[in-house]
């Protein structure tokens, strides 16, 4: 090796390839953003606060990420099961599973945080091969018998980060490595080291830290010894084999030629049974059927997020250029026949932001309601968070909240909110059951659903209460639908814009929304 090394590792007191990769990572200025919400994400757990509600507003503050989430949930795949367009990240939760989207939202932030880089074409095909990890490590998630299992996702996404990190920040060396990794030569198995003076695990590691990933996840990326794999006592030790044979199962379907390869992905996966079969519990007909599930999973999720995967045979299954056109290099056979929920969300507004195909989202929340209303899963908080994202998204609003009769405190409280500033508005959005003339308790207290245009007319001024002027001053329209039970006022649904809504609220949206809200009555009846 001496004789090759000075060409990379330079002589003694020289900066190694990897300290300055490491380095020129730590200097872009996109990444620690993306750390803290990576972050964030694997922060939102069954522990603490709703984990429903959290994720959901953490789609919901980025229009792209919903967008992508919400065409997942439109895809052949989960359509069938939704029955009807899925135009909610509320819905799309309860459809695909908390830790699906969950998984689905640390991928898709992977993808914005490097597809932008200026080798677009390698750093997506890395980013394509980590998302077929982490599908690859859900499907033998959902059959382990360890707790958490679901990390495994998380632990497969980010078994490949090394490489992405390489291949964002020095194509070049990238390109390198991969050449020799697919050669001949004796060094080919020790490519990363010899070249970057690190492996790929060590790489992904020290960024993975920076970012403050749990030990868990990072402990995973390292190798496994050589041979058959035992069957795993402890979690992290099948965290471990997990995302290894996650990464090889990838690693196998996006190998140069692989499309053009006649045999089935799992036939193209076969030598990996005998490795890994007694520890992960894997049959033949298990091991078949899932790595079908897996490909058209694959394919759906890279679709959902904007990445073609084309035959291609330069750069193996995929071809990921930003100068691709899907539409026009796509076979007819990969199209996915699919529910363009984006049409229903990017529709013209009126002047006071409101879609002017409210009805259509409307009607589609009212049937989202019916679909979970039939489910014996059901939470009463996510039906709330449903018809309050409907009313928010199908009606252009600014600042949704949904307040409940708090006994003990003798007041209504926010329990739910989305929107802008959702946080500290909900905080703030408290006021007492003593009853006072003013719009709200007057609504309740006659069950009747306010639909105001223009808040700024002086007898709607003289019914605003102060605290409403104080917490909201620049509100110019706004909804409350009373929700009563037996003749007793239990709270109300309440939603602002900024701007008059000088369209008003014809008779058809007017009776979806109170469909919305006779839906949810019944449901805390029932419940």
């Amino acid at each position: 090796m001496s004789t090759h090394s000075s060409e990379y590792f330079g002589s003694p007191g020289q900066e190694l390839p990897r300290d300055r990769l490491l380095k020129k990572i730590k200097e872009d200025e996109t990444l620690p953003t993306l750390g803290i919400s990576i972050a964030k994400v694997l922060e939102i757990t069954s522990s603490g606060e709703d984990p429903v509600s959290k994720l959901a507003h953490f789609v919901l503050a980025d229009v792209a990420l919903t967008q992508k989430i919400l065409r997942l949930s439109n895809t052949l795949q989960y359509r069938s099961h939704a029955g009807g367009p899925v135009t909610t990240v509320s819905r799309a939760i309860f459809l695909l599973g908390f830790n699906a989207v969950k998984t689905s939202a640390l991928a898709m932030l992977l993808v914005d945080g490097f597809s932008n880089k200026n080798q677009a074409r390698s750093v997506r095909k890395e980013l394509v091969h980590s998302l077929c990890a982490s599908i690859v490590a859900r499907e033998l998630a959902q059959r382990s018998k360890f707790a958490d299992a679901e990390e495994a996702a998380v632990a497969a996404l980010f078994k490949n980060i090394g490489k992405v990190l390489l291949a964002s920040f020095d194509h070049q060396l990238h390109e390198r490595i991969h050449l020799m990794e697919t050669s001949a030569i004796d060094q080919a198995s020790d490519a990363a080291n010899f070249l970057l003076g690190c492996s790929y695990a060590r790489l992904g590691e020290a960024v993975l830290q920076e970012w403050k990933i749990p030990d868990t996840i990072i402990q995973s990326l390292g190798p496994l010894p050589n041979g058959e794999v035992k069957k795993a006592q402890h979690r992290s030790d099948w965290l471990k084999q997990v995302a290894s044979f996650s990464d090889a199962v990838a690693g196998i379907m996006f190998a140069p030629g692989a499309q053009a390869s006649s045999q089935s992905l799992a036939a193209r996966c076969s030598t990996l049974l005998p490795r890994f079969s007694k520890a992960l519990e894997l049959d033949k007909s298990h091991f078949e059927q899932m790595l079908d599930r897996v490909e058209i999973e694959t394919r759906e999720l890279a679709e959902s997020m904007g990445i073609g995967l084309l035959q291609n045979a330069q750069v193996g299954a995929v071809d990921l250029s930003e100068e691709a056109d899907a539409s026009g290099l796509l076979d007819s056979e990969f199209m996915l026949s699919t529910f363009d929920s984006a049409a229903l969300q990017v529709a013209p507004r009126h002047p006071s932001g409101k879609p002017s195909n409210a009805r259509d989202l409307l009607l589609a929340g009212v049937q989202d309601v019916m679909q979970m209303m039939a489910s014996d899963q059901v939470k009463l908080n996510d039906m709330i968070l449903l018809v309050l994202e409907t009313l928010y998204s199908a009606m252009g609003f600014r600042f949704a909240t949904a307040c409940l009769r708090d006994m003990k405190q003798g007041a209504y409280v926010a329990r739910v909110s989305v929107g802008e500033l959702y946080a500290e508005r909900q905080r703030r959005f408290v006021f007492p059951v003593k009853e006072e003339k003013d719009v709200f308790h007057l609504a309740m207290s006659n069950n009747v659903d306010l639909m105001i245009s223009d808040a700024a007319v002086a007898k709607i001024q003289n019914l605003l209460p102060q605290w409403h002027k104080d917490l909201l001053p620049d509100t110019r329209s706004f909804i409350i639908l009373p929700l009563v039970l037996q003749k007793k006022a239990i709270g109300f649904f309440y939603a602002d814009r900024a701007l008059t809504a000088e369209e008003g609220v014809p008779a058809d949206e007017t009776a979806l929304i109170k469909t919305l809200k006779s839906q949810l009555i019944a449901a805390m009846m029932r419940g």
